[in-house]
């Protein structure tokens, strides 16, 4: 008998987490994302944002999302699978700030199989990590 694996409400479509070409892990569809849906969440923990700027000035890998001016959440210990999401500079998905939630949303329909990836705009990587999307007009710094 297989594992039954439960999704949360607020992850609306399955995605599995694996290796990614893009860089170390991504989130994939498992079933088709039709456009402008809502594919899910990510949950963390809420920090402020000078607590934010402080970890990011420490770690290689940032997985912190400012979501106001004054509070950011930092989903090193997420257990939900976009947190996984790659940036693009072509993506398929944007990430939305909506009542202090991370969102992701489809831009368009997103095949079985394809990484889900969104523009992650400014980071708090400032410039200095080389962007890996391979996209055409790659902006080549994040």
């Amino acid at each position: 008998m297989g594992v039954l694996a439960i999704r949360p409400p607020y992850q609306k479509y399955d995605v599995a987490v694996r290796r990614s070409p893009i860089d170390g892990f991504g989130v994939f569809a498992l079933e088709p994302v039709p456009a402008k849906r809502k594919i899910g969440e990510v949950r963390g923990e809420t920090i402020s944002v000078a607590e934010a700027r402080r970890r990011a000035e420490t770690l290689e890998r940032i997985m912190i999302v400012e979501v106001s001016y004054k509070t950011a959440i930092d989903l090193a210990q997420s257990t939900d699978p976009m947190r996984f999401t790659n940036h693009s500079c072509q993506p398929n998905g944007r990430l939305c700030i909506r009542d202090g939630r991370i969102e992701f949303y489809a831009l368009r329909d997103i095949a079985v199989g394809e990484e889900i990836t969104v523009n992650y705009g400014e980071t708090h990587h400032e410039g200095r990590l080389t962007c890996q999307c391979g996209a055409p007009g790659c902006v080549g710094r994040l």
